[in-house]
């Protein structure tokens, strides 16, 4: 990808913040969109229902306040204390109101957020461990949670769109996914072509590359499994899992 153009974990603390609070409002604009009863209707994610997907958002921010805690006074605060305990929580969530649920997102997001501006400037270097075991600094929650609210806008089925993401969470996610399916081993064929460059997700594949050609939006929502639309591959082919 071009140098020039400033990704996510380029941006000064406070713009991360910034674009990681746009992305909640911009959640919370669209499941406005969405009606009590259409609440209980699929999500765009396999086997989950809007509910699910809305409390996991929820639950998300909660996880995420652990970590600012645990950056704050040092005490191991995990996200979850198991992934049985947060699969639990999605599903015990997606049996709440319609109400409880929008409350639980709003609540969760303002606790967060009061998290972040509490954090004294030294311990945004503090190490915390994410659910996935990555050790990573405490500044990397609002990576976490820009990626989460973004992306799971766009499951909720009200209207989301990859357009409407800011270029540098656009960036970081291309190379988020790319890294993933280099890390897994997934997808060492594929040649990734949009305007800000050529990205081999295996530079020393030494076959026939598929290429996947579009707009940056468009590339990084088919690298997401979220749509092919302006994408153009010269074999037929799906993005590989990436989470």
């Amino acid at each position: 990808m071009s140098a020039d153009i400033a990704g996510f974990h380029q941006l000064p603390i406070d713009e991360q913040l910034a674009i990681a609070r746009n992305g909640t409002a911009y959640f919370v604009q669209h499941l406005a969109r969405v009606s009590d009863d259409e609440l209980a209707g699929p999500s765009l994610l396999p086997g989950w229902s809007r509910k699910h997907l809305v409390a996991h958002v929820g639950y998300n921010a909660a996880a995420l306040c652990n970590l600012m805690t645990w950056a704050a006074t040092g005490v191991e605060t995990p996200m979850y204390s198991s992934a049985t305990q947060r699969n639990t929580e999605i599903e015990d969530g997606s049996t709440l109101g319609a109400q409880a649920l929008r409350n639980l997102v709003d609540h969760t997001a303002a606790r967060l957020d009061e998290a972040w501006r509490r954090l004294p400037a030294e311990k945004w270097e503090a190490q915390v461990k994410t659910i996935q075991g990555r050790t990573v600094p405490a500044a990397e929650t609002a990576w976490m949670r820009t990626r989460e609210v973004w992306i799971h806008t766009i499951d909720l089925g009200a209207g989301g769109s990859f357009a409407d993401f800011p270029e540098a969470v656009l960036l970081d996610l291309f190379g988020d996914i790319a890294g993933a399916w280099a890390r897994k081993g997934s997808g060492a064929e594929l040649r990734l072509i949009t305007p800000a460059g050529t990205t081999d997700v295996d530079p020393d594949f030494a076959g026939d590359h598929t290429e996947v050609r579009g707009e940056l939006t468009a590339v990084v929502g088919w690298m997401a499994g979220r749509t092919v639309d302006g994408v153009q591959t010269t074999t037929e082919v799906a993005a590989p899992h990436w989470l």
